[in-house]
């Protein structure tokens, strides 16, 4: 049986460095568009203030947000619940 001829070495796979660095790359990227979308929802809220839709929208990210600072911080919801009651 003969060896295949003309194998290219592969690509050596990235470090776990190296994709933390990407991943936190696209993290920041993603927070900037994410403030970018938030300016452009507040403006169609203004724009339509008995729409409680828009409100129900951002019930959701802050949802979202909660249950990724829970993760992120290795606290459950509720405590970023009440972080977030105790800083009004």
């Amino acid at each position: 049986m003969n060896a295949p001829k003309n194998l290219q070495p592969s690509a050596p796979e990235p470090t776990a460095a190296q994709t933390y660095a990407a991943r936190q790359n696209d993290i920041a990227r993603l927070i900037d568009v994410l403030e970018m979308h938030l300016q452009i929802h507040a403006d169609a809220a203004k724009a339509d203030p008995r729409n409680w839709g828009r409100a129900g929208d951002l019930g959701k990210v802050r949802s979202d947000l909660v249950n990724l600072v829970g993760f992120m911080a290795n606290m459950d919801p509720a405590d970023v619940e009440d972080f977030l009651n105790n800083a009004e």
